[in-house]
């Protein structure tokens, strides 16, 4: 049975949708005003791989991924640009796309965007300020009380005096407590016209949590039962969405059964993120690194744990998939296999919060059996599981041929001397642990690119053809 841990009672529990037959899960996407990085790609990758497996353990998913295509970064990059909204908008949520194909990510079943959702948070906030859960301040924002909702923090864990302590923003445009949150944002007379809708409340647009709590209900109905995101999304946003889903149901029913939050990308201890500047787009790291092997970068962790980013560790994701592939190609007869145990082990680690290093470790003892044994069904068996974690998705011959690597990562014509070093005493070092088919990629590597190696007593050196 599937267990995962759930962060709104710290445990790791039994995972039971309301419907047996049907599980409504509900990701909270990315804001698209500039290209994805690599903690983006964690999102998407821990997500599609969470849902390629309830896929398989229960008759039917649906999946909802949104986009929030408004909020005050997209209004400021629309005007610097000096194009419109939509524009950015559309510019944008078409790399999403090549990005996420590009890391064999599968679409979600519905991926609603904000702005085509604007009528149902209306009501949703209309359904609020009925309940006495939101009000209008003097300057014409609709904001949601905190303190009139009892279970306010039960995500995060915290008593509304312990997140008041911690609260340093003052009051301002009339708000009555400096922990309430905006639903409805009044417009500004230097906002574009593309930022503005008519309300009762008002010209103006939403809040950015009431996008995600209108598009969830709208789409999966009042009780989801798997709400995920990044980790950095638990305080406020979701607190927030839980306040203002379960605020307006009448039928006080939980809004998510299980809240599932993945860890950070990490650059040097600290989180990975457009506004520390410290981020790398998912465009250049397939510069230098076959998709694949990004995404090899991702499963090998648990999606719980923090991910420190650099070079080095993709490099090593990039060794581990290649003796993937190299299994793949030596799996070459038929043979009397039994790959039960394999799949019971894999499975087991699926369904342990979908442990996905148990289940690559699992992969990498099956690759072990087929360059013994060179069985074909082992060959294939490999395959399929590792379908179910996206990867091994090349034709194997073709893979190893190119060592995954990215059009970027040795220039053509042999310019970037450094570049050709690196590989050289990765070469070395493959040789010195007796990984021979490594040493001898990495050799016909060079040489395509028109660089010759030679070896003597006293070393490797290299030239250009």
């Amino acid at each position: 049975m599937l267990h995962i841990y759930n962060t709104l009672t710290r445990t790791k529990e039994p995972f039971t949708p309301h419907d047996p037959s049907h599980v409504r899960m509900y990701v909270c996407g990315i804001t698209v005003y500039d290209y994805c990085h690599v903690g983006h790609a964690r999102m998407f990758v821990v997500f599609d791989v969470a849902q390629r497996w309830l896929r398989q353990r229960f008759e039917r998913v649906t999946y909802v991924r949104n986009i929030t295509d408004i909020d005050d970064k997209i209004i400021k990059r629309a005007v610097e640009r000096k194009i419109t909204i939509g524009s950015l908008t559309d510019e944008f949520i078409a790399a999403m796309h090549e990005d996420a194909r590009a890391l064999e990510v599968e679409l979600p079943d519905e991926e609603p965007r904000a702005t085509h959702y604007v009528p149902q948070m209306l009501g949703l906030i209309g359904k609020l300020q009925d309940r006495g859960l939101a009000y209008q301040a003097e300057g014409g924002d609709m904001n949601f009380a905190v303190r009139q909702f009892p279970g306010y923090g039960k995500l995060s864990g915290k008593t509304l005096d312990e997140l008041r302590a911690g609260e340093r923003v003052a009051l301002a445009d009339g708000k009555r407590d400096p922990l309430d949150f905006v639903l409805w944002k009044s417009a500004k007379a230097d906002e574009p016209e593309q930022a503005k809708w008519s309300s009762p409340y008002g010209v103006g647009r939403p809040g950015w949590h009431i996008e995600c709590s209108a598009m969830a209900t709208s789409l999966l109905g009042e009780r989801i039962d798997l709400h995920g995101g990044g980790m950095d999304l638990q305080f406020p946003h979701h607190e927030n969405e839980i306040a203002q889903s379960e605020g307006a149901n009448p039928h006080a029913v939980p809004f998510s059964r299980t809240w599932m939050h993945n860890g950070f990308v990490r650059v040097d201890n600290e989180k990975m993120s457009k506004s520390l500047g410290n981020f790398f787009t998912i465009r250049e790291v397939i510069e230098q690194f076959d998709p694949q092997v990004l995404r090899m970068f991702i499963v090998r962790a648990h999606y719980r744990s923090p991910l420190n980013y650099s070079d080095t560790h993709l490099e090593d994701a990039r060794v581990a998939l290649l003796r993937l592939y190299t299994a793949l190609n030596a799996g070459t007869q038929a043979t009397d296999f039994d790959g039960a145990d394999f799949e019971k082990r894999f499975s087991e680690a699926m369904d342990d919060d979908f442990n996905t290093p148990i289940a690559l470790a699992v992969l990498f003892d099956l690759a072990t059996e087929i360059n013994r044994s060179h069985s074909l069904q082992a060959a294939g068996l490999l395959r399929r599981l590792a379908a179910t974690l996206g990867l091994l998705q090349h034709d194997a011959a073709e893979a190893v041929k190119t060592g995954l690597i990215g059009k970027g990562r040795v220039p053509q014509g042999g310019d970037d001397a450094s570049a050709i070093d690196a590989l050289v005493e990765e070469r070395k070092l493959a040789k010195a642990s007796k990984d021979f088919a490594k040493a001898d990629l990495i050799r016909k590597e060079l040489l395509a690119q028109g660089i010759v190696l030679e070896d003597s007593a006293q070393g490797t050196t290299w030239r250009r053809q």
